[in-house]
């Protein structure tokens, strides 16, 4: 399971690592605490760091790799092209709903 200072490591690898949004990165590492589904703990993590902007840069990148982490610790096959075009997809269409991020996530498992 990823925590805080994981998930700024990641973005780190893409921007600076500055957090705007402290609040929002709190809310989500509780709720992936609390929460017994890999993916919905993913689920959780890509809306505060797509939906909620928690970083200055580099969000959209860290979101992905934040998928493929959780797919490549569980032995799952996924295309990486899927993954980034999801990403994509939760932005343009402004998804926050738990339910459908986990769904799309899914949809990327070969």
């Amino acid at each position: 399971m990823l925590n805080e200072k994981d998930i700024i490591a990641i973005n780190s690898e893409f921007a600076n690592g500055n957090v705007i949004n402290k609040s929002s990165l709190s809310y989500v590492i509780n709720a992936v605490k609390r929460s017994n589904s890999w993916i919905k703990s993913v689920a959780y993590l890509v809306r505060g760091i797509l939906i909620d902007h928690i970083f200055e840069e580099g969000n959209k990148r860290t979101a992905s790799a934040v998928i493929v982490y959780y797919l490549e610790e569980k032995h799952y096959k996924y295309d990486l092209d899927e993954v980034n075009k999801i990403v994509i997809r939760i932005i343009k269409d402004n998804i926050n709903d738990i339910k459908k991020i986990e769904r799309l996530i899914e949809n990327v498992i070969n």
